[in-house]
């Protein structure tokens, strides 16, 4: 089944809050090899002028997936995981995620195409903290095509 492009312009509902924690920040920056001490001393944090240690700007990317995630596993939009490919992902922050945030993320599906056989699915996944706007991230989804199964003709 193709990927249904009648799923452009369509939004899905929240997702439940993601809690940000300071463990999770210091095991991401570890992860992605941040040495910012912003990322992992609260005192470092405070002195940079936040409340608490901030998240390297990647890290939307767990929470932005979570919400890409209701879009793949909705089987009326006909994306086989199995073919999925993370073609681009954009961040814009509007304030860094901090630990302590309760962040919430609302998908939309802004765009499905098909170029040379797959679909190129672009989401936008705007997550907020209470009514505040923090992060809106671009997503592109690349669903690779059937391949030929190289059978006898």
């Amino acid at each position: 089944m193709p990927v249904n492009a009648d799923f452009a312009g369509r939004s899905y509902p929240p997702t439940a809050p993601y809690a940000v924690g300071s463990a999770k920040i210091r095991e991401f920056a570890e992860a992605v090899g941040s040495t910012d001490p912003v990322h992992v001393d609260r005192a470092a944090a405070r002195a940079a002028g936040y409340l608490d240690v901030i998240a390297p700007p990647t890290f939307a990317v767990l929470i932005a997936q979570q919400c890409d995630g209701q879009l793949i596993t909705d089987p009326e939009a006909g994306i086989d995981f199995t073919r999925v490919v993370h073609g681009e992902q954009k961040f814009v922050h509007h304030r860094p995620l901090t630990a302590g945030d309760e962040v919430v993320g609302v998908l939309h599906v802004d765009r499905v195409r098909q170029a040379g056989g797959n679909a190129m699915v672009t989401t936008r996944s705007e997550l907020t903290v209470g009514d505040e706007l923090v992060c809106t991230a671009t997503s592109t989804l690349v669903i690779r095509g059937a391949e030929d199964d190289g059978g006898d003709a």
